[in-house]
């Protein structure tokens, strides 16, 4: 069945590259008009509206310092007003500052935790106005399997992905009744630009863990992202969803 998410309106955090970019790019493919953020400046958003662009939707890109609150709610008041409603949010803002406790700095939580973490709370807390209006909404927490099980070395990241779990629970207890849903997908191991510029040594390691034997797709992680979306997943709402070929059964 093809899901169709015409008349619909995707805001996304980090919508460049990576995980962000294929979630993207599937909405936009579906149908959805796509707003997304990113960070750094350069051509890459510009080229990422265009190609969207290509399927025939509405696509606009906002620079955007995730972890800032009043910036987060004078954004999404923009795209409120461009677009004229917000049906689907994702928060895929992310980081990581890796190092092991004992040698962790403050500034090296506080990044990850605020990039991370208190995003996700800016946006919910910004879109959920938009979405109460409407009486209807998806919300889309993008963790990670470290949240679930912790990772020697990310300490900061393994709480801030377990903490967007607690978030998107909670959130999908409040909102509810109101037609709102809060949901969470937990990637594991997956090709990006960055895992695949790991040595060979090590993504055969990680692959023996992995009982399909294979790192996972940006693809397949956004069509995950995509069921959740749409009406087939209507009657779903506070769980958590790995995508990690079994790695964590």
């Amino acid at each position: 069945m093809e899901i169709d998410l015409k008349g619909k309106v995707l805001l996304i955090t980090g919508g460049t590259r990576g995980i962000g970019y294929a979630i993207a790019k599937k909405f936009a493919q579906a149908g959805a008009d796509v707003a997304f953020t990113y960070v750094t400046p350069g051509g890459r958003a510009e080229t990422v509206e265009q190609e969207l662009a290509q399927y025939g939707v509405r696509v606009k890109s906002y620079r955007s310092d995730a972890a800032n609150y009043n910036d987060t709610l004078e954004l999404v008041n923009c795209i409120k007003q461009d677009f004229g409603r917000i049906d689907i949010l994702v928060n895929n803002a992310g980081i990581t500052q890796d190092t092991l406790m004992l040698r962790m700095k403050e500034d090296a939580w506080d990044n990850v935790l605020n990039t991370n973490l208190k995003s996700a709370f800016n946006f919910i807390n910004a879109c959920s106005p938009v979405m109460l209006s409407q009486r209807s909404g998806c919300i889309i927490s993008v963790s990670s399997v470290v949240g679930l099980h912790g990772n020697a070395g990310q300490a900061n990241y393994a709480a801030s992905k377990a903490g967007l779990i607690g978030l998107s629970k909670s959130v999908a207890l409040e909102l509810g009744s109101r037609g709102i849903r809060s949901n969470v997908i937990a990637p594991g191991f997956i090709s990006t630009e960055m895992t695949q510029k790991l040595p060979e040594t090590v993504l055969a390691e990680w692959n023996k863990k992995i009982p399909l034997r294979r790192a996972g797709s940006t693809d397949e992680v956004a069509s995950v992202a995509l069921f959740l979306a749409s009406d087939l997943a209507s009657y779903i709402t506070g769980q958590v969803i790995t995508i990690d070929g079994g790695m964590s059964m």
